[in-house]
């Protein structure tokens, strides 16, 4: 009996610092230039359906994160050490925090929005953020997925924090989703994603601190 050889994404696979998806075996087969990226209707469509598991990185994107991934691990002997060291204010201290309020939001001090480092597959215009909170959000214990009081609890910061700054039309520029536990690459820390559309870079460091790093037009 024949057995063939491992190919060169089998291999890759093997070394990955976290399991991989068939997906994501499916994106390391590819290269970028027959990748499709992810549009704003197809955002919408995967976040309406609550299809998390179908969001993806390019190829090369995805091959660069797990290197990373590898050595943020090896470094810092885990997601979250590099994450509190590197990304979250120094005043949180170690997990499990001591959030100022209970409540999820109720205090600025208790969250943080940050531009997000390895953001998906997206097309130009759209951007992807993190919200990172000190206090945990209540999720259902069977599937890890939200309550529908958390939901609401989240739609209500959106709405706030980010469609009502947009002005008129921000309702169209805005989408969130929180993965549930099994989808999450950093689960002792709370947090959920905002994708927004066609907001400039001001408004972009106003909610992060931060200036997004724009790829060059040649």
């Amino acid at each position: 009996m024949t057995r063939d050889l491992p190919t060169k994404e089998d291999l890759f696979a093997e070394n990955s610092p976290f399991p991989l998806t068939d997906l994501d075996k499916w994106i390391l087969a590819q290269k970028d230039e027959e990748f499709k990226k992810h549009d704003w209707e197809g955002l919408r469509k995967i976040i309406d359906a609550n299809d998390l598991a179908a969001f993806k990185r390019t190829p090369s994107d995805l091959r660069r994160y797990m290197f990373w991934t590898r050595d943020i691990k090896a470094g810092y002997g885990s997601m979250t050490a590099y994450i509190l060291a590197n990304r979250l204010p120094k005043t949180w201290g170690s997990a499990p925090f001591t959030p100022t309020s209970a409540v999820p939001f109720a205090d600025p001090s208790d969250y943080k929005v940050l531009l997000n480092d390895w953001p998906y597959a997206l097309e130009p215009g759209i951007t992807h953020l993190v919200v990172w909170s000190r206090t945990p959000i209540p999720v259902d214990s069977d599937k890890g997925d939200l309550t529908p009081e958390s939901r609401a609890l989240i739609q209500g910061f959106v709405q706030k924090h980010f469609v009502e700054a947009l002005g008129a039309g921000g309702k169209d520029q805005v989408l969130w989703f929180k993965n549930w536990v099994s989808l999450q690459s950093v689960r002792a820390l709370e947090h959920f994603h905002i994708l927004v559309r066609d907001v400039d870079d001001d408004t972009l460091e106003k909610w992060t601190g931060e200036r997004p790093r724009r790829e060059t037009q040649e």
